[in-house]
């Protein structure tokens, strides 16, 4: 997760949402990290998440990735969500809740539905204070206010 946290911390430093993920391998070895690019690629869908899944498939040659953990700061939305399922990544690990685009546990809960093919281990929480700070940050820079 630390590295994912760095990835988020770029991105923000790029002027992006402060999201970052990896993915490793069934062993632990890191196959991909990214960070979100939404608007540096003007692309609605290069979440974090995306842009880790996609890369760690290229660098397998393989669209499953299976015994793989997706590690990400911010719980994914349902897009996100939609591709992990796809993926057959084994475990979800997410470190800040988002009870507004969030789709895990929160709004569509894509794992929970009775279509949803594949459901991953999730767990959920791991830095989820520093996570949620480089959220809050960010924001609150956007907006003119002071942190809390």
């Amino acid at each position: 997760m630390a590295r994912a946290l760095a990835a988020a911390r770029e991105a923000a430093a790029a002027g992006e949402v402060p999201v970052g993920a990896v993915v490793t391998g069934p062993c632990g070895d890191i196959l991909a990290v990214a960070r979100n690019r939404t608007r540096g690629r003007a692309d609605p869908t290069a979440h974090a998440e995306m842009l880790a899944i996609r890369a760690a498939a290229r660098r397998l040659g393989s669209e499953r990735l299976a015994g793989c953990t997706l590690w990400v700061t911010l719980e994914p939305c349902a897009m996100c969500a939609g591709a992990i399922a796809h993926a057959r990544l084994a475990r979800l690990v997410y470190g800040a809740p988002d009870p507004k685009g969030g789709a895990v546990e929160h709004g569509a809960r894509v794992f929970a539905q009775a279509t949803c093919h594949h459901r991953p281990e999730i767990i959920s929480g791991l830095c989820e204070a520093e996570a949620a700070g480089l959220l809050k940050a960010f924001f609150a820079a956007r907006r003119g206010k002071p942190v809390p």
